[in-house]
């Protein structure tokens, strides 16, 4: 039993020292109200911790006073790494300052941190990519190269604070853009510019009062043989679901309701998608781009380069960039990319 007891002891022991010894890593992320962000938190830090290392995640509430008080946090707990999905990509120059002298490396995570040297890399996804996909989306659903027909379009964009909103509607517009020119497409708002189509936090109430507006003002009988809206290209999937529960209010349904874009497969989203009341949602796998980070971070440890296929530039160098490759859902490929490859359940999606 003596036996016994010193090697349980001697066990817990070296489990402790392990952990006293093992490198942290911060990783904080922008709110916890998106799903996507909740699902990018939890497989970073399981991937993490599998990998040996310890973890120190944390939500800001979309509050960037309390982002940065939470980076000074991990500062002071002897963070080797940052990982940092920013709320406001321009707003963190002095807190990574801060982690730069306390010798960390710092990572941006999905949204570049922007107007600042202190960054050493950055993992995302294509993400003028996804707008293009939107566009081409767009595109080859009203076979806009060789049609003669004229439709609707209005644009919801995402928060201004996060630089890859520009890069969403910037890689959409410029796909439809020769179609606008040409008359092919019509925005009845006159709303193409992204300072008009924001959407501040991505909140979808603030993208459905907006279009409620939109709706009110330019597509008044819509639904008794006026002026109507063929498509609804919005950035991502909270503000889709802000932008079809609008529609839906003013009296659209699953048979007639504008073709709706978004990103991240929300399961909302895809649960509208199902219904009929969303189009297409760009897949951005949270765990792919975990695995890509926490490759990169374990090689920044290791000493090692990092893999780098891509550069951004932040206003102020080009940051060395690990590029993922997002795909399009919708209903013809659902079933292969969100329930075969295990992303969600039948029964999450209420199949």
């Amino acid at each position: 039993m003596k036996k016994i007891l010193a090697l349980v002891l001697a066990l817990a022991l070296c489990i402790t020292c392990a952990s006293a010894f093992a490198d942290k890593v911060g990783v904080a992320m922008p709110t916890q109200s998106l799903q996507r962000w909740n699902q990018d938190g939890a497989n970073m830090k399981e991937q993490l911790e599998a990998a040996g290392f310890e973890v120190d995640l944390q939500y800001a509430n979309n509050d960037v006073a309390m982002q940065v008080s939470q980076i000074e946090n991990m500062i002071l707990n002897d963070c080797k790494v940052l990982v940092v999905a920013s709320i406001d990509g321009g707003a963190l120059d002095t807190v990574l300052g801060q982690a730069k002298d306390a010798g960390c490396i710092i990572i941006a995570y999905d949204r570049l941190l922007t107007g600042t040297k202190n960054v050493d890399y950055y993992t995302t996804f294509d993400n003028y990519g996804v707008g293009k996909i939107q566009g081409q989306y767009v595109e080859q659903k009203f076979d806009l190269a060789n049609t003669d027909a004229v439709y609707t379009i209005e644009f919801t964009g995402g928060d201004p604070g996060d630089n890859n909103a520009g890069l969403f509607f910037g890689g959409a517009y410029d796909v439809l853009k020769p179609y606008l020119d040409a008359g092919k497409l019509v925005c009845v708002s006159g709303q193409v510019n992204f300072d008009q189509i924001a959407t501040p936090n991505w909140d979808s109430a603030k993208a459905q009062s907006r279009m409620d507006a939109i709706l009110t003002g330019y597509y008044p009988d819509a639904l008794t043989g006026g002026q109507k809206l063929d498509i609804a290209l919005c950035s991502n999937d909270s503000t889709a679901q802000g932008v079809s529960a609008s529609l839906q209010q003013f009296g659209y349904t699953a048979e007639n309701i504008p073709v709706i874009t978004g990103q991240d497969c929300d399961k909302a989203s895809v649960i509208n998608m199902l219904a009929g009341l969303q189009a297409m949602s760009i897949f951005k796998d949270t765990r792919t781009l975990a695995a890509q980070t926490v490759a990169m971070v374990k090689d920044l440890l290791a000493g090692n380069a990092p893999e780098i296929n891509a550069t951004y530039d932040n206003g102020v160098f080009e940051v060395p960039s690990f590029n993922c490759t997002p795909v399009f859902a919708d209903l013809d490929n659902y079933q292969e990319l969100l329930l075969d490859s295990g992303y969600y359940t039948a029964e999450e999606l209420g199949l």
